[in-house]
């Protein structure tokens, strides 16, 4: 059964997108991929109420979330840190569309998106990582 002109394209940008996402892990400098071991890289549509989490009294109506990171900060594992699920990387594909409707700005906000959950991984705050153009 062949699928409707908008499921293809549906698929398409998916597959575009899944791409991107691949795309910038696969450019990580190997010292940073090495950090990856016990850390999963998902792709979602939208992120759930959970995810998007409370909102800061502070946050504005434009602020969307692009990405999260969930997991124990490898700059907070102890001696003791094993036997334990691994971390995850969530990118939502929805909100970025969204927001960079051209090729150039999605998959340059895909690089800034992945690189900046993985510095969460990594242990840094969000001032640290707006200081490295990553906020």
């Amino acid at each position: 059964m062949r699928r409707s002109a908008p499921a293809r394209v549906a698929q398409f940008r998916r597959r575009r997108f899944e791409r991107l996402v691949a795309s910038a892990l696969d450019d990580l400098p190997p010292t940073i991929a090495r950090m990856l071991d016990n850390v999963e890289v998902v792709i979602e549509d939208e992120p759930t109420p959970e995810q998007a989490g409370p909102r800061p009294a502070a946050a504005t109506a434009d602020e969307t979330v692009f990405g999260l990171y969930e997991g124990v900060p490898r700059s907070e594992r102890g001696h003791a840190y094993s036997l334990v699920l691994p971390d995850k990387i969530t990118i939502f594909r929805g909100p970025l569309e969204r927001s960079f409707p051209s090729p150039a700005a999605i998959a340059r906000e895909v690089r800034i998106t992945v690189a900046h959950e993985l510095g969460h991984h990594l242990g840094f705050e969000e001032d640290r990582l707006a200081d490295l153009g990553l906020g």
